[in-house]
Formats: structure tokens, C-alpha cells, sequence
């Protein structure tokens, strides 16, 4: 099933719309292109169909305007020669060859007004065509230039792209390892420092207990 059905819903479609709702606009782009491609040949083909029964027809004008006019003329030999009855007969063929005549100018007038819708019809959709082919060459482009880069970044990294991530995870770890022993010896530093003040602190209460015995015996 194509994604138009018909010649109007190409005209009148809304290829921004469209590719901004698709999964895949590059894909759906492309088939956009196939199907105004092949829509655009068959249209031609119409065209072309059209502008041959519109010279078939002119062509038949001519022939039967001619007619016309040779029957007239045989009816007033006719009557020049006194034949009334071949006059009479003349002028009934040339009734029936002027109803023919105008059955087929009425039918030339629709295939011009037809010819004329078909070849508006055929500027927009090649206008239709231009654009889809516009927005996909975009896609292609856009979609290249994510390659490219991608393929920049493996060709300066290349198999290193995973040795880099492992060195920086390593160094990670270092300087966690590091942050880690800087905290113990400040733990450690601090248990020894309480330490000396306790030892200072007992000290000074041995010679304050000292200095009160002292004070008694007196």
C-alpha cells in the first residue's frame, strides 16, 4: 500500500508534517521520492495520452469540416442542375456531418480544459517531487555527517577508547584510595593528640592534688 492514494493527496500533502512523525523519516522520505516518481510517469503518460486524442480530434474537425463543405457544394450543383431531389439528399448528409462536427468541437473543448488541469497538476507534483527530494537528500546528509563524526571519534581513539575509560576509572579509584588514607591519618592523628591531652590533663591534677596535701599538713 503506497503511503498516498491518490494524485490530490500528493498535492496536498504536508511532507514536513509526515517525516516529523516517523520512526524512520530517512526510509519513509525515500519511499515518498519512489511513489511521486512513479505517480509522475503515469501522469506524463496521461498527458501525453490526451494531447495525442486532442490532435486525433483536431485532425477529425478538419475531415469532417471538409465534408461538410463538399456536401453543401453538391447540393447547390445539385439545384443548379435542376435535381432537387439529390440537392435535398445532399443537404440531409450535410445535417448529419455538421451534428457530428459540433459533437466532436464540444468533446476537443473538454479535452483542452482537461489538458489544462493535467498540466497544472503535473507542475505542482513535479514541485511536490523536488521538495521530497530536497528533504531526503537533508536526511542523507544529516545521517552522514552522525557516521562521520562517529567514525572521527574511532579514528582518533580507535581501540584506546576502552583503555582511556579503564585509566580514568583507575585514577578514580586512586585518588578515592587516597582521599581515604588522608582521613585515617587525621583519625589517627587526632586519637594521639587526645592522647597527650589527656596525659597533660592527669599531670596537672597530680600536682594540683600535690599542692591541696601540702595545704593540709600546714
Amino acid at each position: 500500500m503506497g503511503i498516498f492514494s491518490r494524485l490530490t493527496d500528493i498535492i496536498n500533502s504536508n511532507l514536513t508534517a509526515m517525516l516529523d512523525k516517523a520512526e524512520n523519516p530517512e526510509q519513509i522520505a525515500r519511499l515518498i521520492v519512489q511513489e511521486m516518481e512513479d505517480t509522475l510517469v503515469e501522469v506524463r503518460q496521461a498527458a501525453a495520452r490526451a494531447i495525442a486524442d486532442k490532435r486525433a480530434a483536431e485532425r477529425e474537425i478538419g475531415l469532417l469540416t471538409r465534408e461538410r463543405d463538399d456536401w453543401a457544394a453538391k447540393a447547390e450543383l445539385a439545384l443548379a442542375k435542376a435535381r432537387e431531389d439529390l440537392a435535398r439528399g445532399a443537404l440531409t448528409a450535410r445535417r448529419k456531418v455538421d451534428a457530428a462536427l459540433e459533437a466532436r468541437k464540444t468533446s476537443l473543448a473538454g479535452m483542452d480544459e482537461a489538458i489544462g488541469k493535467t498540466t497544472a497538476d503535473l507542475e505542482k507534483l513535479e514541485a511536490k517531487l523536488d521538495e521530497a527530494k530536497s528533504r531526503h537528500r537533508s536526511l542523507i546528509l544529516k545521517r552522514d555527517t552522525a557516521e562521520g563524526r562517529v567514525k572521527l571519534r574511532e579514528a582518533i581513539y580507535g581501540d584506546k577508547a576502552d583503555e582511556v575509560i579503564f585509566r580514568s576509572e583507575q585514577m578514580t579509584r586512586r585518588i578515592e584510595e587516597l582521599e581515604a588514607m588522608a582521613e585515617t591519618y587525621a583519625a589517627r592523628e587526632g586519637g594521639i593528640r587526645a592522647a597527650f591531652e589527656e596525659l597533660e590533663g592527669a599531670e596537672a591534677i597530680e600536682k594540683e592534688l600535690a599542692d591541696l596535701k601540702k595545704k593540709l599538713k600546714k
